[in-house]
């Protein structure tokens, strides 16, 4: 079979390189973790065997790695449960660039992992010529001999389009790679279009790997020999790998102050010192879990909790986007603070100027109004709360609900902020809405026609009323009356919000529920960036029904929280 292949060879691009074949990894880790899903039904899971819970090739990854990414199931799982082949056309269509055929060269042997990992930022160690980053690729295994011959069949291919092979044997590891055009320590002008075209290979233990160079390949071999050298040693990486949930199909973790300086940015406000990100299978869509961990003491905003929240039923099932939970006094001082401002502070240089740039529309309000939401509204709540977006009908700009659980601090927020409401040029109206006392910002603007007659224009600003043990604002008063009157069932009540919430691990902090069908028009008027990112998705976005975002930290030292993609 494999003199047939070679012989068939023909017109193959000769600047083919390792870079492509590592993207076309990273892609089929995306593609399978988020496209793929949709795909599958509460029935097919099974189906999927979970044989890891965690990434076996971390033995090849040294310990100061910044990433590595694993799939843990073999992709042919995803066979089974992908209609009119589309799983097979889309491995086809990846591997149709390498000459590769996945049916007859990877199938045979692939096992139930493939990792991808950046195993040194910089492959020579020498910042004079730059960096040049070594990446390394870990193909399970489940016939040796098959796989060497698919690197046999690799390199032959390569040899065709007019690269240069040499073998070395490296303790005992038989080590594939194209010549280098330079020596590891030289230095060269251009060293990015040196290295491009490099490809090594080798079969160790049960794995296949393959590198941008062949010192990466002998990197992983040292990291397997002595053990100290690899990931699995890692104190961080091992209390991480203790967040992995059952089910995980994918894995990727982060080194964050080595991702910071393979990106070139200092780790500002460092609270945070690795990730670990877990793909989770559930019959109704997909739970991505996300773990921070850190060894400063951090705090939750908000005690746990452990039932559904009841100011939600004053929140109506048509919500686009709604935020629950309870107690926002603590927030600026909160894990989730800490989290942000770490972010902010290392991408923008500041979290001042990432929290501009990222939440302009609340900056906006802030400063037309003369408000600090964490001065003026977060300090006085301090039960329940929700704030809730509804679809207009009427304009682009939607409706919004704000219910809070009245406490003796919130009488005082109320009172602060009618006094806002006044300095900055607003009434302080009492109104009568179906028998039920409301209080309203209102202007009176008087105009005139045809220089005779005058008349008045009231324009509403915000209303309020008390509910029950609620203090319920809203935009207007038809909203108010919609949320009075309770014609439309809750959000509590909505079938597509509870399986959502069920899929949220419990204790959790409250929800951001997003209804993906209700919120596209705001979404894309606020955020034009979505449009782009939703061609890329198509496929996951066309299925999406919604999308729930919780926070469920339990232990010291750790942030943990999860996006569940809800789908069709």
């Amino acid at each position: 079979m494999l003199t047939e292949k070679l012989e068939n060879i023909t017109n193959v691009n000769n600047k083919r390189s390792f870079l492509g074949f590592f993207v076309f990894g990273v892609i089929t880790l995306l593609l399978i973790g988020f496209t793929g899903f949709y795909w599958f039904s509460g029935k097919n899971l099974v189906s999927i065997v979970f044989r890891n819970s965690q990434p076996a090739a971390a033995i090849f990854v040294s310990k100061s790695s910044p990433a590595m990414v694993s799939l843990l199931v073999n992709p042919d799982a995803f066979q089974k449960i992908a209609p009119k082949g589309e799983f097979s056309q889309l491995k086809n269509s990846l591997l149709a660039k390498s000459n590769i055929d996945y049916q007859d060269d990877i199938k045979p042997w692939l096992g139930n992992e493939i990792t991808l990992a950046i195993n040194s930022i910089d492959i020579d160690r020498d910042p004079e010529n730059g960096l040049q980053t070594g990446y390394l690729m870990a193909l399970a295994t489940a016939k040796p001999d098959k796989s060497r011959e698919f690197l046999e069949l690799l390199f032959s291919k390569r040899a065709f389009t007019g690269a240069d092979l040499g073998i070395e044997r490296y303790k005992g590891v038989k080590v594939i790679y194209d010549h280098q055009e330079y020596l590891p320590g030289e230095k060269i002008q251009n060293p990015k279009s040196k290295i491009q075209n490099n490809l090594a290979g080798a079969v160790v233990n049960n794995f296949v790997l393959l590198a941008n160079h062949p010192q990466v390949i002998k990197e992983a071999i040292n990291n397997l020999q002595a053990p100290d050298l690899n990931l699995i040693s890692s104190l961080e990486y091992h209390k991480a790998t203790q967040e992995i949930p059952k089910n995980t199909v994918a894995v990727t973790f982060l080194n964050l102050p080595q991702v910071g300086k393979w990106q070139g940015l200092e780790l500002a406000e460092s609270t945070y010192h690795s990730q670990i990100l877990s793909l989770v299978l559930n019959p109704q869509g997909l739970l991505t879990e996300s773990t921070f961990l850190t060894n400063s003491q951090v705090v939750p905003p908000s005690l746990p909790l452990s039932q559904p929240l009841g100011v939600l039923q004053y929140i109506p099932e048509s919500t686009a986007l709604a935020i629950a939970g309870a107690n926002l006094s603590n927030l600026g001082n909160s894990d989730l603070a800490k989290l942000w401002k770490q972010g902010t502070a290392t991408i923008y240089g500041s979290s001042e100027d990432g929290t501009s740039r990222l939440l302009q529309p609340l900056v906006k309000i802030q400063q037309n109004l003369g408000l600090n939401f964490s001065e003026d509204i977060f300090s006085s709540v301090l039960g329940e709360y929700a704030i809730a977006l509804l679809p207009n009908s009427e304009n682009a700009i939607p409706n919004w609900v704000f219910v809070v659980e009245k406490t003796p601090q919130l009488a005082a927020g109320i009172a602060r902020l009618d006094n806002i409401a006044s300095t900055s040029g607003f009434n302080i109206s009492s109104l009568t809405l179906d028998k039920q006392k409301v209080s309203g910002w209102t202007q009176i603007i008087a105009t005139t026609a045809n220089n005779t007659a005058i008349n008045v224009d009231l324009k509403v600003k915000g209303v309020h009323t008390t509910l029950d043990n609620y203090e319920i604002f809203t935009s207007d008063l038809k909203t108010l009356k919609a949320v009075l009157s309770q014609k439309q069932k809750s959000l509590l009540e909505n079938p597509k919000f509870n399986n959502a919430i069920a899929a949220i691990p419990q204790p959790n902090q409250g929800y951001i529920y997003l209804d993906w069908e209700n919120s596209q028009n705001i979404l894309k008027q606020q955020l034009p960036l979505l449009k782009f990112v939703e061609v890329l998705g198509k496929p996951l976005f066309d299925n999406l029904q919604s999308l729930t975002v919780s926070s469920y930290s339990t232990e010291s030292g750790t942030l943990k929280g999860g996006v569940f993609w809800q789908l069709h």
